[in-house]
């Protein structure tokens, strides 16, 4: 008995030593393996590094939705897991938050994506975010200091340069 107490508390140090070392691997890619704001490397990230359909809806805003110009008839809201601990616990968007916007037509077909991404320094004038808009396949259209979506999100700049609130 006290043999198979022994084993049991073994496997139970192993277990929780490899899940603190996997937790900490998750903060490394996380963290120090964000790519640089710029298209190209960026948009690498969202499609196939970090592919943002395996990060969660933004808070209240499952699903599709209802969208304004420029972003489409329709849209979904999506954020990284940085972006989105810091929304539930009603902090700043720290660096290395990316929303994603996917824009679809009146068809509900997917015909962009308008991701944000806070990069420290980057641009202090519009937020430290940089834009991007690409096509459904991830062909850049615009990316950077993009004025059209600094301008439009200027008038929440107070509640961190976004529009959906969690709900």
């Amino acid at each position: 008995m006290r043999k198979m107490v022994v084993i049991f508390s073994v496997v139970l140090m192993v277990l929780s030593a490899s899940m603190l070392i996997a937790g900490d691997e998750k903060k490394i890619h996380m963290n120090k393996c964000l790519p640089p704001a710029e298209g190209k490397p960026f948009i690498e990230y969202i499609m196939n590094v970090s592919p943002y359909h395996g990060w969660g809806d933004w808070p209240g805003h499952a699903g599709m939705k209802e969208g304004k110009s420029p972003h489409g008839k329709y849209i979904k809201l999506l954020a990284n897991p940085i972006a989105l601990k810091a929304v539930r616990e009603g902090k700043e968007m720290p660096h290395g938050a990316i929303i994603m916007k996917e824009n679809y037509n009146e068809k509900k077909e997917l015909v962009a994506l308008t991701p944000m991404y806070r990069v420290k320094g980057y641009n202090p004038e519009g937020g430290d975010w940089f834009w991007a808009k690409t096509g459904p396949d991830g062909k850049i259209m615009a990316e950077g200091k993009i004025k059209g979506c600094i301008d439009c999100h200027a008038r929440v700049k107070k509640k961190d340069w976004v529009f959906h609130p969690p709900k």
